[in-house]
């Protein structure tokens, strides 16, 4: 299975793309998975398994946060990346269930709100985390025919392909309309390229729309971007027609192979980084909530692991000698056994036989020596009953 998101400007072309491969993939007996991440999108051509207008009303967002429509669509993807653990659960449950080859995932038309936002990076990196992922962009190919379009174009694909980390397919969609081959030679021909930029009126000066720097400046960056078209497999279809998504299918088969093998170490990587840093940060931090607390980490390892000093005991069955019997261990000898009177000493003698007395007449007779008879039980009590109804009525 292959995940492949269809990422293109507005007006190239993208939505058309999507109904067109899904025709394509049913057609041959391997229907896709089909995911739609545009908010704002009033109707779509294609039947979509998972569609964010589902969960997220995209005008509510809008007038709920005051909000225009690039900022809505950004906060209808975060609100929608929370979820992304569940909306991910479901995706691999069909995809094992019903053999499922293909998971095509429709964008919003505003790449920026998309590539460059947090919500962008998370759906990508979820998808691409479970299975391989194919980035594909989608070109309008009768607006690159001048070449300050086409290296716009081809600049805004560098910055997605080092920003995702994804293998990516170059998709010039209505070739119906307007020929690819020149940007396929633009693309692996250097001396072509550079033809038709002495040739271009507008970069030399003589054109309306002409700026001195500019041939220059294209210059330049053809040479920068000749290492980064050679990473790219390059098709051309039409959207219209349904020419050329065999060859794209193919090129699909070609990335998902090249994720295995080079995109996929490479995102293993990544993320051991992103666990490694954020393991240095959560040591950063405990050393300097220790250091706030006063208190020293190399100190407190140091005195664990000294020899502590003996405490001193304050009880004889602490202190065993070695001498000792096993069986002895514990037991305090009684004062008789060591020589010491056991009798107790009274500071009134008279009454010595009184206190040892512990007979059950002998206590009775004292409690009553002491607190009086019952009559005079009784009349103290009631004495001290009707003293305290007094008081609380006075």
């Amino acid at each position: 299975m292959t995940a492949i998101f269809c990422i293109g400007m507005a007006g190239s072309g993208k939505t058309t793309f999507m109904q067109r491969l899904n025709s394509h993939l049913h057609a041959k007996d391997t229907p896709p998975y089909v995911i739609n991440l545009d908010p704002a999108v009033l109707k779509v051509p294609f039947h979509t398994h998972i569609d964010i207008r589902d969960a997220i009303n995209y005008k509510k967002v809008q007038k709920q946060y005051n909000l225009g429509p690039n900022g809505a669509i950004m906060t209808s993807l975060n609100l929608f990346s929370t979820k992304i653990d569940q909306v991910l659960g479901i995706v691999e449950k069909r995809v094992e269930t019903d053999k499922i080859k293909h998971v095509l995932v429709d964008t919003p038309g505003q790449i920026e709100c998309f590539i460059w936002s947090a919500s962008g990076a998370i759906v990508t990196d979820a998808l691409a985390s479970s299975m391989p992922t194919v980035i594909a962009y989608i070109v309008d190919t009768p607006r690159t025919t001048s070449p300050a379009t086409f290296m716009s174009n081809m600049l805004y694909a560098c910055s997605i392909l080092y920003k995702t980390k994804l293998p990516m397919i170059i998709v010039f969609n209505k070739c119906d309309a307007q020929d690819a081959e020149f940007a396929k030679e633009w693309m692996t021909d250097f001396e072509a390229f550079q033809e038709t930029l002495r040739n271009s009126e507008d970069l030399n000066g003589e054109g309306e729309n002409s700026s001195g720097y500019m041939g220059s400046l294209m210059n330049s960056l053809s040479l920068m971007l000749e290492e980064f078209y050679r990473h790219l497999d390059v098709v051309s279809v039409s959207a219209y027609t349904g020419a050329g998504f065999d060859e794209f299918l193919e090129a699909v088969d070609r990335k998902k192979e090249e994720y295995e093998v080079d995109y996929k170490a490479e995102r293993e990587r990544i993320l051991k980084e992103r666990e490694e840093t954020k393991l240095r940060k959560k040591e950063k931090d405990l050393a300097r909530l220790m250091k706030d607390m006063d208190i020293n980490p190399s100190k407190a390892d140091s005195d664990n692991s000294a020899p502590k000093a003996p405490i001193d005991s304050i009880s004889d069955t602490e202190d065993i000698s070695e001498d000792e019997d096993e069986d002895t261990v514990g037991l305090v000898e009684r004062d008789e056994d060591e020589g010491i009177n056991g009798g107790r000493e009274y500071n009134f003698t008279d009454r010595e036989g009184e206190v040892n007395d512990r007979s059950e007449e002998s206590l009775q007779a004292r409690y009553k020596n002491t607190v009086g008879s019952d009559s005079q039980i009784k009349t103290k009590s009631l004495e001290a009953m009707e003293k305290v109804l007094k008081n609380s009525y006075a």
